[in-house]
């Protein structure tokens, strides 16, 4: 018995705005714009996303990226999906994500399993922001000197 020959079936195309976000979406076509692009143009691009921003989440966007050029001047700006990011030998280790980015409550500062801040078997990777205060900036300062040690 000779086996029979089945017709392939057709697929239904599932719908990838019920995988991703609108938002989602344009985030990854930043990023597969910016990885053709390079990282030559990283601190203009970072300061244009800044700029970009409104309200508070631009003053805390600045007030970030004043305060990783003063503790990590190792770090070079680049964009990391359309958010401003910082990376060391060409490995992003934080960004700031305005509160608009993902349509979010609130701003955030996120680091990469590439940033040193391993503590035991559980660490925060992302945080919160709804103002950057003196408090707040030596926090930040001394999570971007972990994120930097020994990379």
């Amino acid at each position: 018995m000779s086996p029979t020959k089945q017709k392939p079936t057709k697929q239904k195309p599932t719908k990838s705005s019920s995988v991703w976000t609108k938002e989602e979406r344009a985030a990854a076509k930043e990023m597969a714009r910016e990885r053709k692009r390079g990282s030559a143009n990283g601190e203009s691009d970072v300061l244009e996303k800044i700029a970009a921003m409104q309200g508070s989440d631009r003053t805390m966007a600045e007030r970030f990226h004043e305060l990783v050029k003063a503790t990590a001047p190792e770090l070079s700006p680049r964009t990391y999906y359309g958010m401003p990011a910082y990376a060391k030998n060409d490995k992003v280790l934080c960004w700031f994500q305005d509160a608009r980015k993902f349509k979010a409550r609130y701003a955030s500062i996120g680091f990469s399993d590439k940033a040193n801040l391993d503590e035991g078997a559980m660490w925060p990777v992302a945080y919160a922001l709804t103002d950057i205060t003196g408090s707040e900036e030596a926090k930040i300062a001394k999570l971007i000197k972990r994120a930097v040690a020994q990379n």
